[in-house]
């Protein structure tokens, strides 16, 4: 059994060592990210956030213990070691909840995390920086620290085996309109001191509670890596933000980083020197599942084998219809509303996939494909001759291989071999 608290050990102990978080529910992106673990016989977490999967439902409309349901069942059809797989679940809080008053939403807050933690999930990021009705947006620490540790306290007393779970605190998310740069360009990494503030007000607040401080085991922190609708902003592999210095006194506790996707493949043993050993990745892997659908698509339309209209054109009615998932994120300032839509690097059209109309385009697409020879050359235009020969050696028809293989190509850079530091 993977153990998160070995790899918190390992990269303490000066090994550039860290185990990637995958943030999606997609069920296509999730079976190439467990097969791609398995290949490589590495653990990997596999995460849920709180408005996606929680006791109403969330958007996927799975509790808790469904969703690891859905993702063992992935995993057993893949022929994936289930015991590879860690569970996560990501800004668990009131988030979902802030237009009630806090005393509701931290209730809703409360039963979420407690079925989350009986679920079986073990890494548990509790987030509650944000205000609820009548409070200001962003929480001081004290009162993000003291909800925090009262969820904790639920957490364990409700998970069938609480000395497993692990404690993730700490958030950084960009501000509205996106993170902000520095006069160079980049993007400003938290400050050590900051760091610190945030563990002493979660320690003062489990203190109070009689928390076990050694099961906080992450600190979500800025690194400097992020993302905006139509730009990468990578991380300068040169600069080190000293965040390891506000670790000082917490033996168990390592850095957490989010928003890492579509970095250079540089950046994610870099990021593990720095003391990232967690790095959470998400829309790159449904972003990875879109493009290569894109791609089978222009090789039908080029070769007059489609049956009907574009897949594009096809989701931009799906979305238009549906505006709820991209309206208030894409505003035109980047690029056309349209290609925000269908090509912007946050991936809204992933809560399309599930749409019955998205559903049956992408199998009409399969449909078409089906019969059809797909030689090297009519491939290369679109794919990388390793997705190429992935593919070739599946037991997936092609076209289906060839969008697992593309998955795969956006996660493999967060499985990378640790070395001394």
């Amino acid at each position: 059994m993977p153990d998160l608290a070995r790899m918190i050990a390992r990269n303490r102990a000066g090994e550039a060592v860290a185990i990637p978080s995958v943030c999606t529910a997609h069920p296509d992106a999730l079976e190439a990210s467990l097969t791609l673990a398995e290949t490589l016989d590495q653990p990997i977490v596999v995460e849920a956030t709180s408005n996606q999967v929680n006791q109403d439902g969330g958007y996927t409309g799975l509790r808790p213990a469904d969703f690891i349901a859905f993702v063992e069942c992935i995993a057993s059809r893949a022929r994936v070691d289930p015991t590879r797989i860690l569970f996560g679940g990501d800004h668990l809080g009131p988030q979902a909840w802030r237009k009630l008053p806090a005393s509701g939403a931290m209730e809703k807050a409360h039963r979420m995390v407690a079925d989350y933690a009986a679920a079986g999930f073990t890494k548990i990021h509790l987030d509650c920086s944000e205000g609820c009705a009548g409070e200001p947006a962003q929480l001081p620490d004290a009162i993000t620290a003291s909800r925090s540790a009262a969820l904790a306290a639920t957490a364990l007393e409700h998970a069938s085996d609480p000395a497993k779970l692990i404690f993730v605190i700490g958030t950084e998310v960009p501000p509205p309109g996106g993170a902000r740069t520095d006069d160079h360009g980049d993007i400003p990494p938290t400050t050590p001191d900051a760091a610190k503030a945030t563990l002493a007000a979660h320690r003062e607040a489990f203190s109070a509670l009689n928390l076990p401080l050694s099961q906080i085991g992450g600190l979500v922190v800025q690194p400097g890596v992020e993302f905006s609708p139509m730009e990468v902003h990578h991380l300068p592999l040169a600069r080190d933000p000293h965040l390891l210095d506000a670790l000082a006194g917490w033996p168990d506790l390592c850095l957490e980083a989010h928003s890492t996707d579509y970095q250079h493949t540089a950046a994610y043993p870099r990021l593990a020197e720095l003391g990232f050993a967690f790095q959470k990745v998400g829309p790159a892997l449904t972003f990875a599942w879109r493009e290569a659908l894109y791609a089978l698509d222009a090789i039908r339309c080029q070769n007059g084998w489609a049956s009907g209209p574009s897949l594009a054109d096809r989701m931009e009615a799906v979305m238009l219809e549906n505006p709820a998932y991209w309206q208030a994120h894409i505003h035109g300032h980047t690029a056309d509303p349209r290609t925000e839509r269908h090509f912007g690097l946050a991936d809204r059209i992933r809560y399309y996939w599930p749409h019955p109309m998205a559903q049956e385009a992408v199998q009409r697409l399969m449909s078409d494909l089906a019969d059809k020879r797909l030689p090297d050359p009519v491939l290369a235009a679109h794919f990388r001759a390793d997705e190429i020969a992935s593919a070739r050696a599946s037991h997936y028809a092609l076209p289906r291989a060839l969008a697992l293989a593309r998955v795969q190509t956006a996660l493999r850079p967060y499985f990378f071999t640790g070395s001394r530091s």
